[in-house]
């Protein structure tokens, strides 16, 4: 649009105009149409133009869209909390409703620190993470951060809470293979709790499957179970950011049911509402509660849209719309299908050098040679896959990777939980061509041979 006064990502940048959306497609408004491989930002789950959602947010906006958490509660907002209680086959949460997954991960780190507070530790002020994760843009969950490039812009205004290296079988940093590793990366949460002393570290975050950070590095089995026994054994809460991962992502309600493991306060966002409003969650065990309803008898968070019923009523309905059309089965189905087709694909591309993930969560890693080698950041290889991704009409996701996520290229695939064997195919399809054209340009620049 010219002479445009909107802050884009990119403020020279000139966007396609979306026109309307339709199951796992968009449509702009020059007639151009994207298959969205991404869900966006891994958020919009079910697909465009669901019309179950569509009338839930209209029947909704006929009686009320907002009201004031301190003045009032709304049926949508308790049945949300309900169903959202039961998330969890092992235990029953609370819910505290916000607008956005950092908003959720920030608030989870002031429950975590107050929980403390009102059992009268008040040592207990930091929160452990790991070096490649990425919990939100708000400064207390950036701190919370291990994304190099997010954090680097404000890391003088930013804690040094990221410690832990993360579960990155394709490049163990302990240069160790599974299982004769003996999960060292679980490990080390034990050293940095020994080296800063337990009393004062309030809790542990983790992504279950590392999201923009990581490309969907995913743990290899007992590593989050290991995790849960050094957090219960140094008395250290447990949260478990499931912004990217939660509401069936991964083919499970919660991506740790795949380790067995329940953490203590759990962060859900994207898929919440699919994308049909703004809204997150954090989902509070009772025993974590209990001492603050017996105490202060006050979360001290908040914001003006937290809890409001439109948002509550559009979740509720999209929640409802997953368990009808049995989309936890389809995303793994879908997915084991997608992970095969883009084995295939490897096989066919060098650049690719690993693909993990789970369920409809699954991270291309790309490389320059069969020693893992990244390319050199000034080729913007991500970049690069992501427009010749996009000229096919065909939507990825940016991520990080390589040692430390500081040079690495990667993109992310998670198309919506609804996508077909035949889109599947198409996705691929597109895909392949998309790096058969940057492999052209890679080698007439020398870069891959």
């Amino acid at each position: 649009m010219k002479d445009s006064r909107l802050i884009k990502p990119l403020l020279n940048e000139e966007y396609p105009v979306i026109s309307h959306g339709l199951g796992v497609y968009l449509y702009d408004t020059d007639g151009n149409i994207y298959l969205d491989g991404s869900s966006g930002a891994v958020t919009a789950s079910i697909g465009h133009g669901v019309t179950e959602i569509i009338d839930a947010i209209n029947e909704q906006a006929k009686k009320v869209s907002f009201v004031y958490r301190s003045q009032f509660t709304s049926v949508p907002a308790e049945q949300l909390a309900q169903k959202l209680s039961s998330i969890s086959e092992s235990v029953s949460y609370y819910s505290f409703l916000v607008n956005s997954g950092s908003e959720a991960t920030e608030t989870a780190l002031k429950i975590a620190i107050q929980y403390w507070q009102e059992i009268g530790i008040n040592t207990k002020k930091k929160i452990l993470s790991r070096k490649m994760s990425y919990h939100g843009i708000t400064m207390g969950a950036l701190s919370m951060s291990g994304h190099y490039h997010r954090r680097a812009r404000f890391s003088s205004l930013l804690e040094e809470y990221p410690t832990v290296s993360p579960a990155y079988c394709y490049r163990c940093p302990f240069n160790e293979t599974y299982p004769n590793c003996q999960l060292k990366c679980a490990s080390e949460l034990e050293h940095a709790i020994l080296k800063m002393g337990e009393e004062h570290i309030a809790a542990f975050i983790i992504e279950p499957i590392v999201g923009a950070a990581g490309a969907a590095i995913t743990p290899p089995p007992g590593y989050y179970e290991e995790i849960r026994r050094i957090c219960d054994k140094y008395n250290i809460l447990l949260i478990s950011d499931e912004v990217m991962t939660g509401m069936g992502r991964t083919g499970k309600m919660l991506a740790l049911e795949h380790w067995n493991t329940v953490a203590d306060i759990v962060c859900l966002g994207k898929g919440l509402s699919a994308g049909y409003t703004p809204l997150a969650a954090v989902l509070v065990q009772e025993k974590v509660i209990e001492p603050i309803q017996k105490g202060s008898n006050v979360i001290m968070s908040g914001h003006t849209l937290s809890c409001n019923p439109q948002s509550a009523a559009v979740a509720l309905a999209v929640i409802e719309y997953i368990e009808k059309k049995q989309l936890l089965k389809q995303a793994e189905e879908s997915g084991e299908y997608l992970r095969s087709e883009l084995l295939v694909l490897q096989s066919k591309h060098p650049l690719i050098g690993d693909i993990r993930g789970k369920g409809l969560l699954l991270g291309l890693e790309f490389v320059s040679t069969l020693e893992k080698l990244p390319f050199d950041s000034k080729w913007e290889i991500t970049n690069l896959i992501i427009s010749k991704a996009k000229h096919q009409g065909l939507l990825v996701y940016p991520a990080s990777a390589g040692e430390n996520g500081i040079q690495g290229d990667a993109i992310i695939i998670a198309p919506p939980l609804t996508i077909t064997k035949d889109e599947i195919n198409e996705l691929i399809s597109k895909l392949n061509t998309a790096l058969e054209d940057v492999e052209k340009i890679l080698r007439l620049k020398g870069v891959l041979l």
